[in-house]
């Protein structure tokens, strides 16, 4: 209680002030980033390196790695640049399904008929053609010809 009698008086034009500094404020550099990070910056070199042309192992690009300070391990490298790959595949396939011409992208219309046979089953009742993904999703385990019938049905 005794420190807010002790605090000066808080003006609105002190505020004003307040707020125009803290706006202009730039975010902080960080020193430590996260090893995914550190991954997405090197990324092109590791490719490079694990390349047929040059012949690395991640074993070896961690040892590289580990000469410098940084203490990551072949598999974990590997990892991450599958990780990483995954996420830009997501992000051409988000943008190529935007162009209005699901005829210009048959694999994606493909998946998304058979997702939607799939629940389709779901919906009605459970039969044992179907099983739980690791994803939680539901596959069906039924031959090609009966899933390109479902296409043609929808």
């Amino acid at each position: 209680m005794s420190e807010h009698q002790n605090s000066e008086v808080i003006t609105k034009k002190k505020i004003d002030e307040a707020i125009k500094a803290l706006k202009e404020q730039k975010p902080k550099e960080r020193e430590d980033i996260s090893d995914r990070d550190a991954v997405r910056k090197m990324r092109r070199y590791i490719e490079k390196l694990t390349s047929d042309k040059y012949g690395y192992t991640y074993e070896e690009v961690s040892e590289i790695l580990k000469g410098l300070g940084i203490n990551l391990t072949g598999g974990r490298i590997k990892y991450l640049i599958g990780e990483l790959k995954k996420s830009s595949r997501r992000q051409k396939k988000t943008s190529s399904s935007d162009d209005n011409n699901p005829s210009s992208n048959p694999a994606t219309e493909t998946q998304l008929t058979v997702v939607n046979t799939a629940s389709v089953q779901a919906s009605s009742e459970p039969d044992k053609s179907t099983v739980n993904s690791a994803k939680g999703k539901r596959q069906s385990k039924q031959p090609l010809s009966q899933q390109q019938q479902a296409e043609s049905n929808l």
